[in-house]
């Protein structure tokens, strides 16, 4: 019973640290994960650099692909692209096994203590950052020390070690039972660096040879697939080709190394160390490097394999009117979710943008169809807004900095903002119905204010967006600026039509929907302008 304490605490501790550490890491990183994100390309190979880099900071390759799992189901990243990401990722992973393979476990405290000082007395956000990475390396090296400490006592037990013994047995049965062992506990625990871990805890005491831990270890990946075919789940079919590529590609690689490269493998580790569990840690690596060079040229094919399993739907590829960049699973990494939220608002702003353009096609061209069109963005806008508030929410209650808590306060107001644009838009749209079942009619000059007016919204709020996408102050101080002339113009255009009414040149009926539509535009210019001082505010 005290074993399985032991064992229990030290890896509770082990992935505590890992958790703290990797938290650290990510927002010591911050914007610079989504620039790795945004730098990918079809080049695959540039794929597999970011989805190393992206999974050292993270600590998961289960979390790094994941998030692949979202991109691909928010139709932010292809399957070319995710295959190469979803081969880094099992490479970024070995960092960590790498990295608890050295006998840290004297600094171990010292690290924690230093941590924690640093984290008490300090005001500095980037400093408490840093802080917390140390914290996390201390605390993981604890844990580890505490399982090595608690599997001590199992080298009494006699039937134990003969069991992990046989696993280096040369024949398929004790192979496969090997490779299953590796595959139930990594499943379990949903994580490959946890399976490592133990493992070298085990190795550390001279209980588990590297011939009996690197089937074992081929086990743990395709253990940590686990994670990203249950996410898969409910996601489009792309998204779970994503996810059924990361399990091919680590099934094809163990049945390559077990038939073909176990021996070579195993005969170069213990030639590079005689350590036990420096040789786990590089088995490792090298199994997933290797893996990764072998199957990289043949990612078309691996594509091809998938998408005969889940056939093709050219509905696929139709336009997304509604939520299209934002997945619950991309929060794993709240840089990159803030980062896809954000396109999801300006996505949101330029449906609100056909929304608007469609009311006044509406008016102009006297086309109820235009009109409809409208009504029928409206109730995508008005799910847009909830949507997008709830993913702000989760993503604020998230690791974040102060700076990133800004943006989000921000957002919470602009897609409000939006939201009303639709609800003017709207608005127009029943104006524009009611022209045309009331055949009202208008002078040129009225029809000649409303489209300068309604140009010069348009100029307004497109600017809008833009400063929402760029961060640039001058847009958005124009929009400001433009917002006090649209004002001045509203009051102007009313005055005139009044005097026009006045002078019997337009009939009451059209010069009610003239007031209106003036009054609509003036309040579509008003959001422009609040969207152009959230970008001021929160990009300071």
């Amino acid at each position: 019973m005290g074993i399985a304490f032991g064992l229990i605490g030290g890896l509770g501790l082990f992935l505590y640290g890992m958790n703290v550490m990797a938290g650290g890491l990510e927002k010591s990183a911050g914007d610079n994960l989504k620039r790795f994100i945004e730098v990918l390309t079809s080049n695959r190979i540039m794929g597999v650099i970011v989805g190393a880099m992206v999974t050292v900071v993270v600590q998961s390759s289960s979390a790094t692909t994941v998030m692949v799992v979202g991109f691909v189901n928010a139709g932010v990243m292809k399957l070319t692209q995710a295959v190469g990401v979803i081969m880094g990722a099992n490479i970024g992973t070995t960092i960590t096994a790498q990295l608890v393979s050295f006998k840290l476990t004297q600094i171990a405290p010292i690290a924690v203590g230093i941590g924690v000082g640093i984290w008490l007395f300090s005001s500095n956000r980037k400093v408490k950052t840093f802080a917390e990475i140390i914290i996390g390396f201390g605390i993981l090296f604890l844990g580890m020390d505490m399982m090595k400490e608690a599997v001590k006592p199992l080298r009494e037990y006699e039937g134990f070690t003969n069991l992990l013994r046989s696993f280096g047995n040369d024949n398929i049965f004790d192979k496969t039972l090997a490779i299953l062992t590796g595959f139930g506990i990594t499943a379990i625990l949903q994580s490959s660096s946890a399976t490592t871990s133990l493992l070298i805890a085990l190795a550390s005491q001279g209980l588990l040879p590297i011939e009996s831990a690197f089937p074992i270890l081929l086990g743990t990946n395709i253990g940590t697939c686990v994670t990203a075919m249950i996410s898969s789940v409910g996601a489009n079919k792309t998204a779970k080709r994503a996810a059924l590529v990361h399990l091919l590609f680590n099934l094809i690689g163990t049945v390559l190394f077990i038939i073909l490269f176990a021996k070579p493998t195993l005969w170069f580790v213990m030639q590079a160390s005689n350590i036990a569990e420096r040789q786990l840690a590089n088995a490792h690596t090298l199994f997933n490097i290797t893996n990764t060079l072998i199957l990289l040229p043949f990612a078309p094919i691996l594509v091809r394999i998938v998408n005969r399993i889940i056939p093709y739907d050219p509905n696929e590829e139709k336009e997304i009117q509604g939520i299209k960049y934002i997945d619950d699973r991309i929060l794993e990494t709240p840089s990159i979710a803030l980062g896809q939220v954000m396109k999801e608002v300006l996505h949101m702003g330029n449906i609100a943008l056909e929304s608007y353009n469609s009311s006044i096609k509406a008016f102009f061209e006297k086309s109820e169809k235009f009109a409809h069109e409208t009504f029928k963005i409206e109730k995508v806008l008005n799910n847009m807004e909830k949507e997008i508030g709830g993913y702000l929410l989760k993503v604020s209650n998230t690791e974040i900095s102060s700076k990133q808590r800004e943006i989000i306060d921000g957002l919470f107001n602009t897609i409000n903002d939006i939201e009303r644009v639709g609800d003017h838009a709207d608005n127009l749209a029943e104006l524009s119905v009611y022209r045309i079942e009331n055949k009202l009619k208008f002078s040129e000059e009225a029809l000649e204010e409303l489209r300068i007016m309604y140009e010069r919204v348009t100029k307004s709020y497109k600017e809008a967006l833009t400063a929402l996408k760029t961060g640039n102050h001058q847009t958005a101080k124009r929009v400001i600026e433009r917002e006090g002339e649209i004002d001045l113009m509203e009051k102007t255009l009313r005055a005139n039509h009044i005097g026009r009414l006045n002078k019997q040149q337009c009939i009451p009926g059209s010069g009610v929907v003239f007031l209106d539509i003036i009054s609509n535009l003036e309040r579509i210019a008003d959001h422009a302008s609040n969207i152009a001082l959230a970008v001021l505010d929160y990009s300071k």
